[in-house]
C-alpha cells in the first residue's frame, strides 16, 4: 500500500509454485524487497532534486544580482533622469524660471539705480556722505537679519542685500583719509556691485534650467531602458523567488522521506502458505482431455468418410453416373465376414478407448509441472 497526504493505492503481489512454504517466502521477501528499494528510490530522488534545485537557486541569484547591478549602474549613471523624478525636475525647473524672472527684473531695477547715482551731484562732504552711508549700512544689516530668517543665503534678495552692504564698507572705508585714493576709487558703487552679483547669479540660473530641461527631456527615454531593465529584475527576481520556494519543499520532502513522514509503501497482508493447490482444476483439465479426444475421433472418422471412394448405397451410384442402373444385388454377408465384421468393430472400440487414456495421460503429462499452461488454465477460470 502507498500512504500518502492526498491517496492510497493498493496493489497485489503474486507468486506461484509448488511448495508452499516457498511460494509465501518468496512472496514475503518480494513485497519486503519492493518497499525497501522504493524507499531507498524515494530518498535518492528527493537528494537528487534538493541538489539540483539548490545548484539552479545559485544560478539564478547570480543572474538577480547581476539584474540588479545593472539597475544600480543606471540609477547612478542617470540620476536626476530617471522617470520617478520627473514631477520633482519640473518643479524646479518652474522655480529657477521664477527666480530667472526676479532676476531680470532686479537688473532692471539696479540699472536705474546706477543711472540715478551717476547723476547725483558728487560734491558733498566727506563727512556727510560717510554719515549717510554709515546709515543706509545699518538698515542693510537689519534687512539681511530679516531675510535670514526667512530665506538661504542662495536667496536671489539675500544674495543683493549682501553686496549692497559690502560695497557700503567698502564705500566708508575709502572714506578713511590714511586710505589711498586709489584703492577708493578701485571699490564698485552698490547698484554696479548689485547688477554684477545679479548677472553671475542670472549665468548660474541659465545654467541650472539648461541642465533641467535636458533632464525633462532625457526622461522618456530613461523611462524606456529603466522600464526593460526593471522587466528583467523582476523576472529574475519572480525566478529566484519560485526556486525558493520549490527547494524549501524539496527539503521539506527529503527530510520526510529520510524520516519515513512522507509517501511510503507497506505490506498490509503477508503470504501465508496455501493449504489447497490453486491450479491446475483436475476435473476441467480430464473433461478438456475427453472433448479432444472425440473431436480427434470425429475429424478422423470425416476425414476416411472424405477418402472412401466406393458407393455403398443405390442412390450413390445413380446420383454419381447418367447410366441407368437396371438393377441392384444385395451383399449376401457369409459367416466369416460376420466374424471379421464383429472383430473391426471390437477392435475400433478398443482404439477409441486407448486412445482416450493417451490423450487423458498425455494431458496429465504436459500440465504436471507446466506452470505457463496452469497460469492459462486459471487465468480461463477467472
Amino acid at each position: 500500500q502507498m500512504s500518502g497526504r492526498s491517496a492510497t493505492v493498493a496493489f497485489n503481489l503474486s507468486y506461484r509454485g509448488r511448495d508452499p512454504e516457498r511460494v509465501a517466502a518468496v512472496a514475503n521477501t518480494l513485497a519486503s524487497f519492493y518497499v525497501e528499494e522504493n524507499s531507498k528510490l524515494r530518498e535518492r530522488q528527493a537528494s537528487q532534486t534538493t541538489r539540483f534545485l539548490k545548484d539552479q537557486l545559485a544560478e539564478a541569484r547570480k543572474r538577480l544580482d547581476a539584474q540588479e547591478a545593472r539597475v544600480r549602474d543606471f540609477r547612478a549613471r542617470h540620476a536626476g533622469e530617471l522617470p520617478q523624478q520627473m514631477g520633482v525636475n519640473l518643479a524646479t525647473l518652474e522655480r529657477l524660471q521664477a527666480q530667472l524672472h526676479l532676476n531680470s527684473a532686479n537688473q532692471l531695477r539696479a540699472r536705474d539705480q546706477r543711472v540715478r547715482q551717476q547723476g547725483e551731484s558728487d560734491a558733498a562732504g566727506a563727512a556727510g556722505a560717510a554719515d549717510t552711508a554709515t546709515a543706509k549700512l545699518a538698515r542693510r544689516k537689519r534687512e539681511l537679519l530679516d531675510l535670514r530668517t526667512r530665506f538661504s543665503d542662495k536667496y536671489p534678495d539675500v544674495i543683493r542685500v549682501k553686496a549692497e552692504i559690502a560695497a557700503l564698507e567698502r564705500e566708508l572705508a575709502g572714506t578713511n583719509p590714511d586710505e589711498d585714493p586709489a584703492a577708493a576709487e578701485a571699490g564698485l558703487s552698490e547698484p554696479e556691485a548689485e547688477l554684477n552679483a545679479l548677472k553671475a547669479e542670472e549665468q548660474r540660473l541659465r545654467r541650472d534650467i539648461s541642465t533641467y530641461q535636458r533632464r525633462v527631456e532625457n526622461s522618456p527615454q530613461r523611462e524606456q531602458e529603466f522600464q526593460e531593465l526593471s522587466r528583467g529584475f523582476e523576472t529574475a527576481k519572480e525566478s529566484y523567488a519560485s526556486l525558493v520556494k520549490r527547494y524549501e519543499d524539496a527539503q521539506m520532502a527529503e527530510n520526510m522521506e529520510q524520516s519515513r513522514q512522507g509517501e511510503q509503501f507497506r505490506i498490509l497482508d503477508s503470504a501465508i502458505p496455501a493449504k489447497q493447490p490453486l491450479a491446475p482444476n483436475r476435473v476441467r483439465l480430464l473433461l478438456v482431455g475427453v472433448l479432444l479426444s472425440l473431436g480427434a475421433a470425429a475429424a478422423a472418422a470425416v476425414l476416411a468418410e472424405r477418402l472412401d471412394t466406393s458407393f455403398h448405397t443405390f442412390d450413390d451410384l445413380r446420383s454419381f453416373t447418367k447410366v441407368p442402373v437396371l438393377a441392384r444385388i444385395p451383399h449376401v454377408a457369409t459367416a466369416a465376414e460376420t466374424a471379421r465384421l464383429a472383430r473391426r468393430r471390437w477392435l475400433a472400440t478398443a482404439s477409441i478407448t486407448l486412445g482416450l487414456a493417451l490423450v487423458v495421460l498425455a494431458s496429465y503429462h504436459v500440465a504436471h509441472g507446466n506452470e505457463q499452461l496452469v497460469r492459462m488454465l486459471s487465468r480461463g477460470a477467472s
